[in-house]
C-alpha cells in the first residue's frame, strides 16, 4: 500500500482507487489466480495418471483388476461432480485421520463416531491444532487436488480407453507377428499411436477442468470466486475503511474475462499439441497434414 493511504477520506477517486486496490486483501484476490493455475498444473498430470491406470486396468487380463478399473470409470462418470466434491474431501479426510488414530493411539477406549461427530486423539489430527495457518491451507488444498484428481481421472481413463480401441488393430497384429510380447506391444505400438485419438477428449476434459475450478470455493479454499464475492459485496466488515456499493458484478466480469482468456491459450496450445501430434497418422487430421504438405 502506498504511503498516501493512510486516511482514505482525504483521497479523491484515482488515489482512492489506487489504495483500494493494494490493500491486503486484493493481494490475496491477485494471488488466488495463481492458486487455480496451480491447481490446474497438478491435477492434469494426475487425474491423467489415474486415467492412464484406469484404461490399461479396463484391457487387462486379470479379472479383479479389470471390474475395479471399470466400476471406478463407471460410478464417478455418473455422479454428479458436485456429490464427489463434497463427499471426497470429509470422506479424504476422516480416513487419514482414522489411520493416523489406529496407528498413534491404540490404548483409546472411546468410539470414533459419536452420533454425527468424529473424534480421534488430538495426535491423529490432520493438521494438527498447533500447526500454522499456511499447513492448514497446504493440507486443505491438498485434498482438493486429490478430489479433482479422482473425479477428473475417471473421465481421463474413459477417453483414454476409447483411444487405445481406436488403434488399427492390424498394427497389433504386426507387433505379434514380429514377435512383440503383450507387454512390448502395449508401451511400444498402442501407447505412442493412441494419444493422436485421445487428444480431442482430452483437450474437452481439459476445458472442463478449467470450468470446474471455482469448486474450490466449495471445498474451503479461498480462490478467486470467493475472494470476488468478498471484495464486491457490500455487507462485510472487512472494508470499513474503503466503504462501496455492491460491486460483484464488476469482480465476477474480471473473472468471465481471465477465463475467457485462459481457454483461449488453452485453444492454441492444444491445437499446436494436435498437430504435432496427428503428423505422419493415418487419422483424418494426419491425412489432411499430408496432402497438404504434397500440394505446397
Amino acid at each position: 500500500m502506498f504511503s498516501y493511504c493512510a486516511d482514505p477520506d482525504t483521497l479523491d477517486r484515482l488515489a482512492w482507487l489506487s489504495c483500494y486496490l493494494t490493500t491486503g486483501k486484493h493481494m490475496a484476490f491477485y494471488t488466488s489466480f495463481g492458486t487455480v493455475l496451480l491447481l490446474l498444473a497438478v491435477t492434469a498430470p494426475l487425474a491423467l495418471s489415474f486415467g492412464f491406470a484406469a484404461a490399461a486396468g479396463s484391457r487387462s487380463h486379470f479379472f479383479p483388476l479389470k471390474w475395479l478399473s471399470n466400476i471406478y470409470m463407471a460410478i464417478v462418470r455418473g455422479v454428479p461432480d458436485i456429490v464427489f466434491f463434497l463427499f471426497f474431501v470429509i470422506a479424504l479426510d476422516q480416513a487419514f485421520e482414522w489411520t493416523r488414530h489406529q496407528v498413534l493411539c491404540p490404548d483409546w477406549d472411546q468410539p470414533i463416531r459419536q452420533g454425527n461427530d468424529f473424534i480421534v486423539c488430538a495426535a491423529a489430527k490432520l493438521p494438527l491444532n498447533s500447526a500454522p495457518e499456511i499447513v492448514h491451507q497446504i493440507y486443505g488444498f491438498g485434498l482438493a487436488v486429490l478430489t479433482f484428481a479422482i473425479v477428473f481421472g475417471a473421465f481421463a481413463g474413459n477417453v483414454l480407453a476409447g483411444a487405445f480401441k481406436a488403434v488399427p488393430h492390424g498394427q497389433i497384429e504386426t507387433a505379434e507377428a514380429y514377435g512383440m510380447t503383450k507387454r512390448q506391444t502395449f508401451w511400444r505400438i498402442m501407447v505412442p499411436q493412441m494419444w493422436t485419438y485421445a487428444i480431442p477428449g482430452l483437450s474437452n476434459l481439459w476445458m472442463v477442468l478449467i470450468k470446474a475450478t471455482p469448486l474450490l470455493f466449495l471445498l474451503g479454499v479461498e480462490d478467486v470466486v470467493y475472494w470476488a464475492r468478498e471484495l464486491g459485496n457490500t455487507k462485510t466488515a472487512r472494508f470499513t475503511d474503503y466503504p462501496h456499493g455492491d460491486w460483484r458484478v464488476y469482480y465476477f466480469f474480471g473473472l468471465l474475462v481471465f477465463y475467457l482468456l485462459f481457454t483461449k491459450v488453452s485453444e492454441i496450445v492444444l491445437a499446436r499439441i494436435t498437430r504435432k501430434l496427428s503428423r505422419g497418422q493415418a487419422t483424418a487430421a494426419g491425412e489432411a497434414m499430408r496432402k497438404a504438405g504434397a500440394t505446397a
